[in-house]
């Protein structure tokens, strides 16, 4: 039985989030003195910072600490962790245009999603779809921060990682307009 944490380790969860958060810039400037998009420092960086992501919701839950902030720092920091990964090994000629496109879109329409529908009293709880979706998308863009250009498997990985975010989303929004409109 879970039980409620104590205060000092009560924000433990929020702290690992706004570690997240600074890892980001330090994840760009390290990946931005890569060769070609492939950087061990880089993915080490990318991987502790992924790490936490896993961490910080599995603390909030299990010591039911889970707060406002958690709710949106947390995916905010996924999404801007992916997102700078992406951007980045983009313009490594790592990830075609199509990939860039798709997972900003994405995040777009999530981030618009959310402002819309949180006001009127919508819960967006993350799915097992939509940890599953960033997870591979973490392990993929990983796996292109350590593997030189041509090597085409972390791609097709990513590629299905993006196919799970997307049918998440679908899921996220559909469930929206139940929510919203009952």
């Amino acid at each position: 039985m879970a039980t409620r944490a104590i205060s000092p380790y009560a924000q433990l969860p929020n702290a690992l989030t706004v570690f997240r958060l600074v890892l980001i810039p330090v994840f760009v400037v390290v990946l931005l003195g890569a060769d070609e998009g492939r950087s061990v420092p880089a993915f080490v960086v990318f991987a502790v910072a992924g790490t936490t992501d896993q961490v910080d919701g599995w603390l909030a839950r299990r010591w039911r600490v889970e707060s406002a902030f958690g709710k949106v720092a947390d995916p905010l920091a996924d999404r801007l962790l992916i997102d700078s990964a992406v951007v980045l090994l983009f313009l490594a000629d790592r990830l075609p245009w199509v990939a860039l496109a798709a997972i900003l879109a994405r995040d777009v329409v999530l981030v618009a999603g959310y402002k819309l529908v949180v006001p009127r009293g919508y819960d967006l709880s993350v799915s097992g779809l939509g940890k599953l979706a960033t997870w591979v998308l973490y392990a993929s863009l990983g796996f292109m921060l350590l593997t030189g250009a041509g090597t085409s498997w972390p791609l097709w990985l990513f590629w299905a990682g993006l196919v799970l975010a997307v049918a998440a989303a679908a899921l996220y929004v559909r469930a929206a307009l139940r929510g919203v409109r009952t």
